[in-house]
């Protein structure tokens, strides 16, 4: 419309044809335009092709063509040549060569017809009627395009054509650049691009998203975090300015220095310390800068003979921190003479000493230091340290001391007494010098008394040796024997018992040091080891029987678990509680998505893999909420993981997680490779037995059974909404429309919906808007139909009005070809007017149970070569096999043997064959089977 001179476009033919006009639109403004109106002659070819288009690396380009259409009935006399639409062509090329138009090289697009057209009435009023029509065109193998408009016979102005690609332009998102991306060829195609961090910043994970076909940007996965000393502004990466700094890239932002630290440049990564303040190695960035303490306070000590309690108070400053701890030195010190002058000469104490709790790394202030020499000079010195006492600067730790002379100590207990030359009346006892004799040894004294008399009757003997020989023993007697030493400062403390036996032989026993009692102790031993075992032996038995017990137990108790109650998530008040408690969070950077699979209510589903950590990598199901969702949307879409999440069985699908601290919103679930199970068993039209039929009906009833033993009602089963893995097992899917039922089994549910799937709903649902488990069942008798029909469409092209008044009129779906008769009264069973009369899930589930392990119920009866009429009519029929009327009561006593059906099932099952013969003969398959 732009160009102010001629298009000069290429036309054939060349004269009579398009015809480049000057014209005025409704504004009075001249436009060029394309028209021909060659109405009157018949079999019109006019072409009109354009200029070569460059494709700019487009895949998919779009046309907006805007014209005026004459009406051909304002045309008189134009009845069978006029036409009121044109075609529109495209021929791809890679250089502006071609002079002429080449009909045949050109590919034809669409045929485009007017909205609206104009008559002469119209053209005088100056009223221009314009359509706008958009065409796409895929344009992938050459470098540009010529696009070409046929007339074969309208009065048409073309006014405007403008072509054009879209793209994904050119933004940030999570700190990464995505540049402007040119969309796929193809509608449903996601164009996956990898983004670069902007300047200052670092990969988090590897960014990327996906360019989809309308232009806009989908499914973020990864992006970028700013440097140490910079921060994220308006989508870029700013440097914290002085006093402010950032030590982490996964720090949120730049934050105020820490008190008695600065930072005097812009980016600063970590603020440095005022004079005489630390920070020690350990020590965040985020932590004020301290001091070392100041020394300990108060230090008292309390002598005992050769211990010494230290004890002392906190320093009176801390240095702002609170890991004080306190470490003890001590030291030995003798006055010396060097010259004139008194010298004071320290040496460490020796490892013997004993500190109680410890010598260093002390959170307490009070030690007792044990073991030490008597009459002998210490300095115990206490420093006090925390964690920037060993800073670069900080200086020595601060401490504390005290001198103590310990007193005048009594020997430590002999540790060790040995018994020589045993014989009935006497023995020979020899021991080592105490540990810490604490003075010169002036005698020793040993106590011993009978084992039986317990000390109350004990004798004494002293000596100035290490051993002595103890005479006047009884024979065959156990004595109990205590040595103690004595010096200057009196006697220590006895030794510990020892034990010995005197011998029933006058002479000793050979070999130092073995005595009676050890013998009588081991023979004594022996035994009460055997009585253990002999115990242990019986205690186990009794054991392991009872844990035997309480296995089976266990295992019945498995058996009959506790029902699990559905939770209808909408009665909390915030979609996160429900969605956080019945649904795991999974990161988004576990999740790889590969491709788009369809479209759901909310936004794309694709499938990709999951990789959970520590587990193995699975393929999964991925439905992701698209950008600008209302608060509604967002608790509707889920509403459904909450639904999802408190389900655990084989035949329901499994949610393995959502993502919602990140968008998009995602729901993650398992992947089922053949999808819906009616566009699977239309594509797999009579490729499977009645058996594996059965089969994947068996698995529907599992999971409806499940879900209704958790009083919750589906409210959309049908085919569609069962997926199908690469086992062939099928899984209830799909709840957006589901809802809880009350305690009450006779409860109902009513809708908030109104559209409501007619084909597949019980009458009193559709009616009063009422659903309980039997609606269900209802439901999956159309399942049923569908899956013995290969995925049929039930009522085929019966408009829903019609289907809702036959159903009040008792007829119901008719068996599909080769259905066995007892499928088809199972269905009939579950579309019983009266919900009350419908089986349950359960008998369901036993029913189709007994059919598939007596696969001889399940033969078909679908034709008779003779039947009589009531009028006494003979119909013939020649379809499928011949089976005689007379083998349907056998059969249905067979049915009855099994449970299937009552015996007052029978005439109506009759009747409900006879009725399917009758259709047959009349080649009426789309007549529904009266009840």
């Amino acid at each position: 419309r732009t160009v102010p001179g001629e298009l000069k476009w290429a036309a054939s033919p060349s004269e009579g044809g398009w015809e480049e006009v000057s014209i005025m639109d409704e504004k009075n403004i001249p436009i060029r335009t394309y028209q021909v109106c060659n109405v009157l002659e018949p079999n019109q070819n006019n072409w009109l092709r354009t200029d070569w288009i460059p494709r700019s690396g487009a895949q998919r380009v779009y046309v907006e063509v805007k014209f005026t259409l004459r009406d051909c009935n304002s045309l008189p006399g134009v009845t069978g040549t006029c036409k009121e639409t044109f075609n529109l062509y495209y021929h791809e090329s890679n250089e502006d060569r071609e002079s002429y138009i080449k009909e045949n090289s050109f590919i034809k697009v669409d045929t485009v017809a007017a909205d609206e057209s104009f008559t002469q009435v119209d053209v005088g009023d100056r009223i221009m009627k314009l359509n706008t029509e958009v065409r796409d065109v895929k344009v992938t193998t050459r470098k540009g395009f010529y696009l070409a408009f046929q007339d074969v016979g309208a009065c048409i102005a073309l006014v405007s054509v403008r072509v054009f690609y879209k793209t994904c332009p050119l933004t940030v998102r999570n700190l990464a650049t995505f540049p402007d991306t040119i969309t796929g060829a193809d509608t449903s195609s996601l164009v996956e691009v990898r983004g670069s961090c902007v300047n200052q910043s670092e990969e988090r994970e590897e960014p990327k998203m996906y360019c989809g076909a309308d232009g806009e940007w989908l499914v973020p996965i990864g992006g970028c975090l700013c440097n140490p000393g910079y921060e994220e502004k308006g989508g870029a990466c700013k440097a914290c300015s002085a006093g402010f700094y950032k030590a982490k890239s996964t720090d949120p932002g730049c934050a105020k220095c820490p008190p008695h630290s600065h930072s005097l440049r812009d980016g600063a990564t970590v603020c440095d310390c005022h004079s005489g303040f630390f920070r020690a190695d350990s020590d965040p960035p985020s932590m004020a800068c301290t001091q070392p303490p100041s020394a300990p306070q108060q230090l008292i000590s309390v002598v005992n003979e050769t211990s010494v309690v230290l004890e002392w108070a906190p320093p009176h400053r801390l240095g702002g921190r609170s890991d004080t701890s306190y470490s003890l030195e001590c030291l030995i010190c003798q006055t010396g003479s060097h010259g004139h002058t008194g010298v004071r000469l320290c040496a460490p104490c020796g490892s013997d000493v004993l500190f109680s709790p410890g010598q260093a790394g002390l959170k307490t202030t009070r030690v007792v230091v044990s073991e030490l020499r008597a009459h002998t000079h210490y300095t115990f010195i206490v420093h006090a340290r925390n964690g920037v006492s060993q800073a670069s600067g900080a200086g020595a730790a601060q401490s504390v001391s005290v001198s103590v002379t310990t007193n005048q100590a009594t020997p430590s207990p002999v540790s060790f007494i040995q018994a020589t030359d045993v014989t009935r009346h006497s023995l020979s006892l020899s021991w080592q010098q105490p540990d810490r004799p604490n003075g010169v040894i002036l005698e020793y004294e040993v106590k011993f008394y009978e084992k039986d008399q317990r000390e109350r009757s004990y004798r004494i003997m002293r000596t100035f040796s290490r051993s002595v020989d103890v005479t006047g023993l009884n024979p065959l007697t156990v004595y109990v024997f205590h040595v103690r030493a004595r010096t200057a400062a009196g006697y220590g403390e006895f030794s510990t018992p020892f034990e010995f036996s005197t011998n029933s032989d006058p002479f000793p026993l050979i070999g130092e040091g073995v005595n009676s009692a050890f013998l009588l102790l081991s023979v004594s031993g022996v035994g009460i080891l055997l009585l253990i075992s002999a115990a242990v032996f019986i205690i186990s038995r009794r054991r392991s029987k009872y844990s035997k017990t309480k296995q089976d137990s266990e295992e019945e108790k498995h058996l009959n678990p506790g029902v699990k109650i559905y939770v209808d998530p909408f009665t909390y008040e915030d979609p996160d509680q429900a969605i956080h408690e019945f649904a795991k969070e999974i990161d988004v950077s576990c999740i790889h998505i590969e491709k788009v699979i369809g479209m759901g209510e909310f936004g794309e589903v694709c499938s990709g893999r999951l990789r959970a950590q520590g587990k193995r990598e699975i393929y999964v199901a991925i439905k992701s909420l698209k950008a600008g969702y209302s608060d509604k949307q967002r608790r509707d879409f889920l509403s459904e993981a909450s639904i999802m999440g408190q389900f655990d069985h084989p035949n329901i699908i499994r949610l393995e997680g959502v993502v919602t601290r990140c968008k998009p919103l995602m729901i993650i679930t398992e992947y089922m490779e053949n999808g819906s199970l009616d566009a699977f068993l239309r594509k797999h039209d009579g490729q499977f037995t009645v058996i594996q039929l059965v089969g994947m009906l068996r698995g529907i009833a599992s999971g409806m059974k499940y879900l209704s033993d958790m009083n919750y009602v589906h409210r959309d089963l049908a085919a569609r909404n069962i997926l199908v893995n690469s086992n062939l097992v099928c899984k209830v899917s799909d709840f957006g429309l589901s809802r809880v039922l009350e305690d009450d089994p006779e409860a109902a549910y009513t809708t908030r919906v109104r559209h409501i799937p007619i084909r597949w709903t019980a009458p009193e649902a559709i009616a009063y808007r009422k659903f309980t488990t039997a609606s269900d069942v209802w439901s999956y008798g159309i399942v049923m139909w569908e899956v013995v029909s290969y995925g049929e469409r039930p009522y085929w092209d019966m408009n829903n009005q019609d289907v809702i008044k036959a159903i009040e009129e008792g007829y119901r779906l008719p068996a599909p070809m080769d259905c066995p008769v007892v499928l088809h009264q199972l269905m009939l069973d579950c579309w019983e007017r009266d919900r009350a009369e419908r089986p349950t899930f359960s008998q369901i589930l036993n029913m189709l149970d007994k059919l598939i392990r007596n696969p001889g119920t399940l033969r078909t009866i679908t034709c008779i070569s003779t039947f009589i009429l009531p009028t006494g009519t003979m119909l013939e029929s020649g379809v499928g096999s011949e089976v005689c009327v007379s083998v349907i009561p056998e059969m249905c006593v067979e049915m009855d043997r099994l449970g299937i059906i009552t015996p007052s099932h029978q005439d109506m099952l009759i009747a409900s064959v006879q009725q399917e013969i009758f259709s047959q003969m009349q080649h009426m398959q789309h007549t529904m089977v009266p009840v």
